[in-house]
């Protein structure tokens, strides 16, 4: 390795291994050596020829040279380059195999060059011997490093064909005149062929032609001269398919863009077989062939550019050949005709990227027109097929945008988030269908009504269908997620103040067969003080757990939700948290937890950022939830978890014995009364008794306001007029008549309010305390609830004679006075 040193006067030169360099004169080579791109130190290492240093070496034609380095490492500073040029207009051309020399060349990172210079009207042929090339995008490297550059020649001007590596579908490319052809090998290759030879071909009239032959199913990407620079002017460049006929073609336009044109037109033209309008001609921007069958070719062709602003044409496409697929043979439609604002996309799931070669997934509007993504849009018909060796590679993406532009034409209508049939059948995963509902601001708000009560999605329940609904807010810069929902809960509505995204996202394939249970109805409501309200009617057979939106962000600051909880007559709820605190720790403001039975004269239980939450209790009747939060700290907010379940109402039977003694003894006491009154109405003279007046109720009964204002006295109004029946008729069934034969009249008992109550949820409590609102100790014992029921009678005692000042017309005897004595007595 280290060899001896070489004494030249008072020099000494360290040297390595000599390498001895003869090129004759025939072969018209010149070889240099020269300093890499990037400059090492200087002396780092040095060229030793004829006992001289140099960082340079040339070599020409008929010249012989020895030399050396006097480093071990030349490969990192110095590169080795050989050109050879091969003129076929002085001369025939040598055509056959190109050979690489000369050989015993230092171990450098070294390039090839060869110029081979012929007349314009001339074609020469480069073929490429196994293995064939693959071209490379600019900037890309070979994995072994071996890289071809081949460029031609336009009237002087050079037009860079691509850069090629190994391994690829290229097996030949024709140039129109001269070719310079460039191979670069790294320095540990020991590669001795050129893996090309030349041969000559009649004009092409063009500037070149690439065939790439298919042997079985792959993919090759290809790009116009120049790329990503300008096509040049005016010309005309083909590529040439050679496939199998068991194997089917598809073309997909990368990338392209056009120049500006003064004169014809740019485009592309293909030969395809079988097709009764060769060539086919479409332009750039159009969808290109696919599902071709056998072997077809492609053209580029340029215009003549404005010279002011020529612009660039570039083209990088890709060819997949693949085997047909059954699914082709299957047509889906798709009729969005009836839709409005609304777009459809089929794209191909993302991948792990695999050296190995993947069958694409094309989606075809007609025979031949595929492509890997297709977007469908309202208004339109579209009958589509797929061409495609695994469906499941494949999903779709729905848009569709609901908005109010006339406020009144809302109030009146409902929408439905339904996914149509058309997309359902398709036999691809629907991936996500979003509804984007947008609302005029602080004139209405959303509500949304399930075709099936949902559940929210929870760690302690999971949703188990193949769908779940996404609900956010769509306000710009609010981040407001309000959770996960499934169909199989309690949820019957969701109403959320201002606009809002629902999306309907796909877990499972099964969706098809579980798409009866999707669905929702949108209505524009009055505007909601609270971001969100939740309407839930628990299930009496399993608990329902209900979480604050944002659950893992937390609450935004200043935002208020409510629950509206149902709680039917003969069960009673059971409210539990999850934790002890809200956790949150307010910069300003206060966070209220308020909890509040939906009847009348309801305490509200209020629970503060800095209080323990309520434990947990039992509730009668319908109630709310209610969350408010503050301006937090960063890093603890708000997240609310709480669980309801109902169990059947057990009544205390201390509480029944009491009330049927009670209901006894008051049931004798009257009975014994009214008897002593009906005795001592016999002795009175026989006729009529006096006639019991019954209050006519359709006037008016409100107190008025000032002295005076009630204009019409009672001798000018109906107010003192009674309808007049015998007493008999009111007390007859409780007389003993002997014959039985009496039918006594109705008795009306009073029945409480059926109807809505708690329509608004409690708003928080302000800043300074509040008489009227009870704050819950933790200690504190639970309240004693009576049970009752919302059928039972109630009973009502005498009113006590009340003096009312005024002008008499308000002060009327219901019975008089010798009546009220005899009672009495």
């Amino acid at each position: 390795y280290l060899g001896a040193h070489l004494s030249v006067g008072f020099f000494s030169f360290p040297y390595f291994s000599e390498f001895d360099i003869f090129l004759p004169h025939r072969d018209n080579i010149t070889v240099f050596i020269e300093r890499g791109t990037v400059p090492p130190p200087t002396n780092a290492c040095n060229i030793i020829f004829q006992r001289r240093r140099s960082f340079t070496l040339i070599i020409k034609p008929g010249e012989r040279a020895i030399f050396s380095f006097d480093c071990p490492d030349p490969a990192k500073h110095y590169v080795l380059e050989v050109q050879k040029s091969i003129d076929c207009m002085a001369g025939p051309c040598p055509f056959g195999e190109v050979q690489l020399q000369p050989s015993r060349l230092p171990a450098l990172n070294r390039t090839f060059i060869w110029n081979v210079k012929a007349s314009p009207k001339v074609g020469l042929e480069l073929k490429f011997s196994s293995p064939r090339l693959r071209q490379i995008r600019p900037g890309d490297t070979c994995p072994d490093l071996v890289t071809y550059s081949i460029s031609g020649s336009i009237e002087k001007t050079a037009a860079n064909i691509g850069t090629f590596c190994s391994n690829g579908t290229i097996s030949q490319i024709k140039m129109q005149g001269g070719v310079k052809l460039a191979l670069h090998l790294p320095w540990n290759q020991n590669r001795n062929f050129s893996g090309f030879n030349i041969t000559n071909r009649s004009s092409i009239k063009r500037l070149c032609i690439i065939e790439s032959v298919f042997e079985k199913e792959g993919s090759a990407t290809l790009m116009s001269a120049n790329y990503p620079e300008g096509f040049p002017e005016d010309e005309l460049m083909s590529w040439q398919f050679v496939i199998p006929p068991y194997l089917r073609a598809s073309v997909s336009f990368l990338n392209y863009t056009l120049s500006n044109c003064e004169r014809k037109e740019e485009r592309v033209e293909y030969y395809i077989p079988g097709s009764l309008t060769n060539p086919e001609v479409f332009q750039l921007g159009d969808k290109q062939p696919a599902n071709m069958a056998g072997n077809f070719n492609l053209s580029l062709q340029g215009c003549d550019q404005d010279s002011q602003n020529p612009g660039a044409l570039r083209l990088l496409f890709q060819v997949l050949v693949q085997h047909p697929q059954n699914e082709g043979n299957k047509v889906y439609t798709i009729d969005l005709r009836s839709e409005k604002s609304m777009s459809l996309t089929i794209e191909p799931k993302p991948l792990r990227t695999n050296r190995h070669f993947v069958p694409a997934c094309l989606i075809c509007e007609g025979p031949t027109t595929c492509s890997p993504n297709l977007t469908l849009t309202s208004g339109n018909k579209y009958e589509i097929s797929f061409l495609c060796d695994d469906m499941t590679r494949l999903w779709v993406h729905a848009e569709k945008t609901i908005s109010c532009a006339d406020s009144g034409y809302c109030s009146r209508k409902s929408y439905q988030l339904l996914v149509a049939s058309d997309i359902i059948q398709l036999p691809v995963q629907l991936r996500d269908y979003t509804w984007k509902l947008l609302v005029p601001k602080d004139k209405f708000s959303l509500q949304l009504t399930p075709a099936q009560k949902l559940q929210q999605h929870t760690h302690e329940k999971n949703c188990e269908t193949t769908f779940s609904y996404l609900l956010a807010s769509a306000v710009p810069g609010q981040n407001l997620y309000f959770g996960s929902f499934c169909p199989g809960g309690s949820i019957e509505k969701i109403q959320v103040k201002t606009n809002i995204s629902v999306v309907l996202k796909t877990f499972l394939p099964g969706f098809s067969r579980e798409a009866f249970r999707q669905g929702m109805t949108v209505t524009f409501i009055h505007s909601l003080k609270d971001e969100g309200v939740f309407t839930v009617t628990p299930d009496s057979k399993a608990k329902v757990y209900l979480r604050s939106p944002n659950w893992d962000r937390g609450l935004p600051p200043l935002t208020s939700v409510s629950w509206n909880i149902s709680v039917p007559n003969n069960q009673v709820a059971h409210l539990t948290f999850s934790k002890e605190r809200m956790g949150v720790s307010c910069e300003t403001g206060r966070a209220f937890m308020i909890i509040q039975e939906q009847k009348a004269k309801a305490e509200e239980i209020v629970s503060r950022d800095d209080e323990p939450l309520p434990k947990p209790r039992d509730l009668h009747h319908n109630f709310w939830v209610n969350i408010s939060n503050c301006s937090p700290m960063n890093g603890k907010q708000l997240d609310l978890q709480f669980c309801v379940s109902l169990t059947p109402k057990k009544m205390d039977m201390t509480v029944i014995i009491l009330a049927a003694v009670g209901g006894g003894a008051t049931l004798l006491f009257a009975l014994g009364l009214l008897i002593c009154y009906a005795k001592k109405s016999k002795k009175k003279k026989v006729g009529k008794g006096p006639a019991v007046g019954i209050y006519n109720g359709n006037i008016n009964t409100q107190m008025p306001e000032k002295t005076g204002k009630f204009h019409k006295g009672r001798k000018d109004n109906d107010s003192h007029v009674y309808a007049v029946i015998d007493d008999t008729m009111v007390y007859g069934h409780l007389l003993n008549v002997s014959n039985g034969s009496f039918t006594g009249p109705e008795v009306d008992v009073y029945r409480p309010f059926q109807g809505p109550m708690g329509d608004i949820p409690p708003s928080p409590p302000p800043i300074c305390s509040r008489i009227s609102t009870r704050k819950l100790h933790p200690e504190d014992p639970l309240p004693f609830f009576l049970p009752e029921s919302d059928g039972e009678p109630y009973t009502f005692s005498h009113p006590k004679s009340v003096e009312v000042k005024g002008n008499g017309d308000n002060d009327i005897p219901l019975l008089e006075k010798k009546e009220l004595e005899d009672i009495m007595e």
